[in-house]
């Protein structure tokens, strides 16, 4: 197997299931609806709501990367998007956003050059190889976040 293959496997494992480490972002999500993807049980702590505005924040900008686009530095404002209606439709439209995020992301990553894995990332000091396992580091995090918001 290839490392774009391992690779492009352990961000659809992440995003999309089979993965060792417990659910996905996405199997995480299955289930929750508006009103508690809003709630904020920890002071202080993100709600569902916005870690999932956040997962697609980054996730678009890793797509974008690969097709040149620097990435952007935190802080910046769309790092945590704030969340803006709360309506059931709005919590659909953010889950159907971030799936076609990671969709997208998930196609691209497959045709991106693995001979490309050592370069430099447009606005970084480290390369793709870096970039593509950190994202999915990133959705692991957030999707155990998210597992234990589901439980308060």
């Amino acid at each position: 197997m290839s490392e774009m293959k391992r690779i492009h496997s352990q961000l659809r494992r992440a995003w999309e299931g089979e993965a060792w480490h417990g659910p996905s972002v996405k199997e995480v999500l299955d289930g929750v609806i508006a009103a508690q993807a809003a709630k904020r049980p920890l002071s202080g702590a993100h709600t569902i709501w916005e870690l999932v505005l956040h997962i697609e924040r980054w996730a678009r900008a890793v797509r974008e990367a690969l097709s040149g686009t620097p990435m952007p530095q935190p802080p910046f404002p769309e790092d945590w998007p704030a969340v803006g209606g709360a309506s059931d439709n709005d919590w659909v439209a953010a889950l159907a956003a971030l799936e076609r995020t990671h969709t997208s992301l998930l196609e691209t990553v497959k045709s991106f050059p693995e001979e490309r894995l050592h370069e430099t990332v447009p606005g970084r000091d480290y390369g793709f190889y870096f970039l593509l396992h950190g994202l999915a580091q990133h959705d692991v995090y957030h999707a155990g976040q998210i597992a234990l918001l589901k439980k308060l």
